[in-house]
């Protein structure tokens, strides 16, 4: 049997594959292994466990698992890098003789969209990341920088755009009216909730779907949806041999707005291979079809 867990700052996702094929999948709160407890640890494993007990899964003390998650470095030649310690060790004691393999969220989805062949994977929720992969490892990763530094093709940085260009006055009247209707957002409310707010990446995020719902009505919203997309192929596509190697797509965002990122990469003259709102599909052919 094996057990993809794919594990984010608000969410874990957990699949079991069964030896027949089929999938069994269960959600439990999100894992960041650089500040929580052990014990906390612990508790959401559990959890994990008891609902999948609750849908007639056991697992062997062998079974395979490979946990992924945002912003885990793992060196070359360790296995199990520092944040995974603890985890680890919870592991071990569930999983035995299991073979326990930790990775990065890019290295997730570089997996889901090329497989066990070379090319370029790209992230597109929140926020982006891209890398070039060879079949087996990412070889070259372009920073992200964040949605401060860059993020560029992601959702918060669309936002964090708008609300630049909001606050200075440089937004159309009618979008400008439409967007304070909607959300009653000004200045001293924005400037909080980007400087003092728990999660700012997420409050920018918030607004691009109200933007991509007016992409066709607005030319300022065109532009800006276009430009974020663009900068993304610029600064970060555009570092990898685009030429040579198909891009695959992996986030909610990026998903959501396919037809429009398809455009503007074909422009480029970019093969898209695939665009997929999230890996566990493609992961699961990986690790079935891995020697």
């Amino acid at each position: 049997m094996i057990l993809i867990i794919e594990s984010g700052a608000t969410k874990t996702d957990w699949c079991a594959v069964k030896d027949d094929e089929s999938l069994v999948n269960v959600r439990t709160a999100g894992m960041n292994l650089a500040v929580m407890a052990e014990q906390a640890i612990e508790s959401i494993v559990d959890e994990a466990l008891e609902k999948f007990k609750d849908a007639g899964i056991l697992f062997p003390g062998d079974c395979q698992v490979h946990f992924y998650a945002a912003g885990l470095i793992v060196p070359e030649g360790q296995k199990v890098p520092d944040a995974a310690k603890g985890l680890d060790g919870i592991f071990r004691k569930i999983f035995p003789d299991g073979e326990i393999e930790y990775a990065s969220d890019l290295l997730d989805a570089a997996r889901a969209v090329c497989g066990h062949k070379p090319g370029i994977a790209a992230i597109l929720g929140t926020g982006s990341n891209s890398c070039f992969y060879d079949g087996r490892r990412i070889i070259k990763n372009v920073r992200s920088g964040g949605f401060i530094l860059g993020d560029e093709g992601g959702g918060a940085r669309l936002g964090r755009i708008f609300i630049s260009d909001y606050i200075k006055g440089l937004v159309p009247e009618e979008v400008s009216k439409d967007f304070y209707e909607e959300f009653g957002a000004d200045y001293m409310n924005i400037v909080a909730n980007v400087y003092r707010g728990e999660v700012p990446s997420k409050y920018l995020g918030s607004f691009a779907p109200w933007l991509l719902d007016r992409y066709d009505c607005s030319e300022y919203i065109r532009e800006i949806v276009d430009g974020n997309f663009k900068d993304f192929i610029e600064r970060a596509l555009k570092q990898y041999e685009i030429d040579k190697y198909p891009v695959g797509v992996v986030g909610g965002f990026g998903y959501a707005h396919r037809a429009i990122f398809m455009k503007i990469a074909t422009s480029y003259g970019i093969s898209i291979s695939k665009i997929i709102a999230a890996p566990i599909e493609g992961l699961v052919e990986y690790h079935l079809t891995r020697d």
